[in-house]
């Protein structure tokens, strides 16, 4: 019996794109989720996705993420644009992007790390909550993609080893490890759970968005925390009048980074990153400013002086 896709809701072509051979990665499917989650809160998931039209979705993503980061824009973009190419490819009426929806620029950002001092003091707050602190000393201390960690449930944990299995960009499955840092809380963390997430929501779901039982604690009913959240959560702990908040990546891409700056060999660097290319990891093994002061120290050929 055929089904009438013209009257297909939004909410129903969103999970079964979800659901698709695009989405088999795990982090693919987190982040596209995060997105299409968004856009279809926000012109109504209910309505049929054929009566949506180029300028809703177009309108969506500019309150959503017209003020965000280009990265962060171009990444929602780019989920939205594959969302509605899959369904035009499986004969879904769909909308398509407008043409003013465009990819924005990405500036290399040559202070990309953050100063090794800074990353423990916030760790080290009093006001920061139990969750975000483990999230962001994980994230530093394996030098993991956020998504990845997001996506850690609790069976994929090694507490006793200090590591823990995640799949990579390509499918495969990898270990991440972490130092005493993290081994102090995460047992706090996860205390009185033995299954589902690491990190979890503050709330629990309402009953027309409920997640796949694998994103829901069997304990507590609440869902994993989302990247989205997990981003502005980050950025309002570290933003000030004078600085923009930090990016998650940027806990990764910092690890890396003071990992050159004590003499670790860019192989080791290379398998702690879980980088394959030593040009992709030389994007982020950038020593700091003092680092690059103390060795200028070397080209020191003046003579010393006399007492």
């Amino acid at each position: 019996m055929s089904v009438d896709k013209s009257v297909v809701t939004l909410w129903t072509s969103v999970d079964r794109f979800l659901s698709s051979a695009r989405c088999r990665n795990p982090s693919t499917r987190r982040t596209y989720s995060d997105a299409l989650d968004r856009i279809a809160g926000h012109v109504g998931g209910d309505r049929p996705l054929a009566q949506i039209t180029d300028d809703e979705v177009g309108a969506a993503l500019m309150t959503l993420w017209g003020q965000a980061a280009p990265s962060t824009w171009n990444q929602r973009r780019a989920a939205t644009g594959s969302f509605l190419a899959w369904c035009t490819k499986n004969g879904y009426p769909a909308p398509v992007l407008p043409a003013g929806i465009e990819r924005q620029p990405e500036r290399r950002d040559e202070t990309r790390a953050i100063d090794r001092a800074a990353i423990e003091r916030l760790l080290t707050r009093r006001d920061v909550p139990l969750r975000e602190k483990t999230l962001w000393r994980m994230l530093y201390e394996t030098a993991a993609r956020a998504g990845e960690i997001l996506a850690l449930s609790i069976e994929d944990l090694e507490l006793d080893a200090r590591r823990a299995r995640v799949t990579s960009k390509g499918g495969a499955t990898e270990y991440v490890y972490w130092t005493s840092g993290t081994a102090h809380l995460l047992p706090r963390l996860i205390r009185g759970r033995d299954r589902g997430p690491v990190f979890l929501s503050e709330r629990r779901p309402g009953p027309a968005r409920r997640p796949p039982a694998k994103d829901l604690c069997p304990h507590t009913g609440r869902a994993r925390l989302g990247y989205d959240r997990a981003r502005i959560l980050l950025d309002q702990h570290t933003r000030t009048d004078t600085s923009p908040g930090w990016d998650l990546h940027q806990l990764r891409h910092s690890a890396a980074t003071h990992l050159g700056e004590a003499n670790a060999g860019l192989q080791l660097i290379m398998a702690k990153g879980r980088w394959r290319n030593p040009r992709t990891a030389m994007r982020y093994v950038r020593p700091g400013g003092e680092a690059v002061a103390e060795v200028t120290e070397l080209l020191d050929v003046a003579p010393p002086r006399r007492g």
